[in-house]
C-alpha cells in the first residue's frame, strides 16, 4: 500500500473530520517539515530544534515502514537515514544528537569531548539501540541486504564495545559530562552529571550503564531498566543479523552472552516488591539496593515494554508495573480537568506528554481505551491540530514545543492501530 492509498481509506474510515485532518497532518509531519537529503544520506531534525537525535529520527519514520515496499523513494529516504545514523555513531558513540554541518554556535557550555557534527554528547543507551531497531525493521520489510557491509559490521562492534565497557562504568569508563549551570543558570539540575561529570558510583549487575534518560535528563541511578530492556531486544536483532548475514559464530556467541548478562541483571536488580502493586519493575537502580520508582513519558519507558518487544502485554510483572505508572503512585502521573497521563521531570508539574498517551494506547488491548486516548490527544492541541511535547492537564493552550515530530508520528501510529488495524 502507498501513502496516497492510505489517505483514500482514511476519508472513509475516519468519519470525524477533525481526526481525519489531524491524522494526515501528523502522519506527514516529518516528511513535510524535517527532512534534508545530502547525497545518499538522510538528515532528519526533531522539529523546532535544528538537530538530529538518533532516537527521535528513528521514531519519526517508524510509521512509514509499513509503506516502503511500494514506495522506493520512501525506502531510499529511510535507508539514507540508517546510513547517516551509522556514520554518526562511528564518529562518537556517546553522542545523542548531531548536526548536518560541522560547526555551529551552541547554546550550552558542556565539559566533555566535543567533535564537529556533534550537537549534544549526553550518553543515552537508547541512542545506540534505536538505529539497530530501525535497520532490522527496514530489512524485514525490504529484504535489502546492501546495508550490511564492512562499515555496518564495524558499527556492530562499536556499539557492543560501548555496551560491554559501560557494564563496569565506575571502573572502566572515561566518559564524563558536565553542563555549566553557572553560564546557563536557568537550566534544570538534571542537565548535568553529578560527581564531577562521572555520575554516582554503581555496582556491577550485568546491566549496562547510561548517563541520561530518553528525556535527555540525567539518570538518578544509572542502570535505567527500560533502556536495558530495549538493549536486550536489539541484541536479539543483532544476533539474527550476524548469524544470517555475516555468518560470524564467534560474534553471535558474544551477543548471546551479553544479552544473558543484561537479562539476568534486569531480573535480579530491576524488580521490586511494591506494597500495593506487588512484583513490578523499577525505573532505575544502582546495584546497591537503591531504586527509583517512577515512569517517564519518553520511550523506552516502563509503559512501553511490550511495544518494544521485551515482554508480553499479559505478563504479570508488566501488568503490575502498568497499574503503578498509570496511578498517582508514579510521581509524574497527573490528572486534570482536560486530560490525565504521564509527564516528565523534563517539563513542569501538571504537564503530560502526548507521546505517553499514544504509548498507553499502543500498549493497550482495549479498542475503546485506544480511541479515548486518541480523542484526548486530538482535543488538547491548543487549537494547532498537531501534537506538542507536553501540555497542561487543565489548559491545553499552555504547552511546550510547538513543533515536535516524534509526538506527531506516534499519534499517527496509534490511529493506524486503532482504526486501520495496522
Amino acid at each position: 500500500m502507498k501513502i496516497e492509498d492510505l489517505f483514500k481509506q482514511a476519508d472513509t474510515i475516519l468519519e470525524d473530520e477533525k481526526l481525519r485532518e489531524m491524522f494526515k497532518k501528523c502522519f506527514l509531519s516529518t516528511l513535510e517539515t524535517s527532512v534534508k537529503v545530502k547525497g545518499d544520506k538522510t538528515y532528519i531534525i526533531t522539529g523546532d530544534i535544528n538537530a538530529m537525535w538518533l532516537r527521535d529520527s528513528s521514531c519519526q519514520v517508524n510509521h512509514y515502514l509499513k509503506f516502503i515496499k511500494d514506495d522506493l523513494k520512501l525506502q531510499k529516504l529511510i535507508k539514507g537515514l540508517i546510513k547517516a545514523q551509522v556514520d554518526y555513531i562511528l564518529l562518537d558513540p556517546y553522542a545523542n544528537a548531531f548536526l548536518s554541518e560541522p560547526d555551529v554556535e551552541r547554546e550550552y557550555h558542556d565539559t566533555t569531548i566535543m567533535k564537529p557534527y556533534v550537537w549534544e554528547r549526553k550518553y543515552e543507551l537508547d541512542s545506540l539501540c534505536y538505529p539497530v531497531k530501525l535497520t532490522y525493521q527496514y530489512y524485514q520489510e525490504t529484504k535489502d541486504q546492501s546495508l550490511f557491509d564492512e562499515k555496518y559490521l564495524h558499527f556492530i562492534h562499536t556499539i557492543l564495545n560501548i555496551i560491554e565497557l559501560e557494564q563496569k562504568h565506575s571502573e572502566n569508563s572515561t566518559y564524563t559530562f558536565e553542563r555549566d549551570i553557572a553560564k546557563t543558570w536557568d537550566l534544570r539540575k538534571t542537565e548535568t552529571l553529578q560527581n564531577h561529570g562521572h555520575g554516582f558510583d554503581t555496582r556491577y549487575t550485568g546491566m549496562t550503564w547510561s548517563a541520561f534518560r530518553p528525556s535527555d535528563d540525567a539518570c538518578t541511578f544509572n542502570y535505567n531498566i527500560p533502556g536495558n530492556m530495549f538493549c536486550s531486544v536489539i541484541l536479539n536483532y543483532l544476533r539474527e543479523i550476524v548469524r544470517d548475514i555475516y555468518k560470524d559464530s564467534y560474534l553471535e556467541e558474544r551477543i548471546v552472552d551479553l544479552k544473558f548478562q543484561i537479562d539476568y541483571g534486569i531480573e535480579l536488580f530491576g524488580i521490586v516488591h511494591h506494597p500495593q502493586y506487588g512484583k513490578m519493575y523499577a525505573y532505575e537502580t544502582d546495584g546497591y539496593g537503591n531504586h527509583v520508582l517512577m515512569d517517564d513519558a519518553n520511550v523506552p519507558s516502563l509503559l512501553s515494554v511490550p511495544y518494544l518487544g521485551f515482554t508480553d502485554y499479559q505478563d504479570e510483572v508488566y501488568q503490575n508495573t502498568r497499574q503503578f505508572v498509570l496511578s498517582h503512585e508514579n510521581p509524574y502521573y497527573y490528572e486534570g480537568t482536560r486530560a490525565k497521563g504521564i509527564g516528565s521531570p523534563h517539563t513542569w508539574p501538571q504537564y503530560i506528554w502526548p507521546i505517553a498517551l499514544s504509548m498507553q494506547g499502543l500498549t493497550s488491548q482495549n479498542e475503546n481505551e485506544m480511541k479515548e486516548l486518541i480523542d484526548m490527544i486530538m482535543n488538547n492541541t491548543g487549537g494547532t491540530g498537531v501534537c506538542h511535547e507536553s501540555f497542561d492537564v487543565n489548559d491545553d493552550s499552555k504547552y511546550t514545543r510547538p513543533w515536535f515530530c516524534w509526538a506527531n508520528s506516534l499519534f499517527a501510529e496509534l490511529v493506524l492501530k486503532a482504526y486501520f488495524k495496522m
